[in-house]
């Protein structure tokens, strides 16, 4: 959830749960020791007062951001390392097969 909220952007509650196939009532929940523990921060939604738009506060979209970085640094040194470069144009001409299979 907190990944979807850094590449996604701010989203009401419901969308969230829709998004992560779970009830708004199971989503209430995480979001409500998220938001005591400054994780997630809340606003009014502007066009509908009664929801509110949750997004990550300052400090967590930092940390997420951090630890993508490092994953993402250990994958690239991870695959330069083991794989030879045939290899490696073969896994990169398969990225784009398998992002198909992840889009709607």
């Amino acid at each position: 959830m907190l990944s979807r909220l850094l590449s996604d952007g701010p989203a009401t509650l419901t969308a969230l749960a829709n998004a992560e196939g779970m009830r708004p009532q199971s989503m209430s929940a995480i979001v409500s020791v998220l938001q005591a523990d400054g994780v997630i921060v809340g606003r009014p939604d502007p066009s509908d007062g009664r929801q509110t738009i949750l997004a990550l506060s300052d400090g967590a979209r930092q940390t997420v951001e951090a630890a993508r970085v490092i994953k993402n640094d250990w994958l690239f040194r991870s695959f330069k390392a083991k794989f030879t470069p045939e290899e490696q144009r073969q896994l990169a001409s398969s990225i784009e097969l398998l992002q198909r299979l992840i889009e709607p």
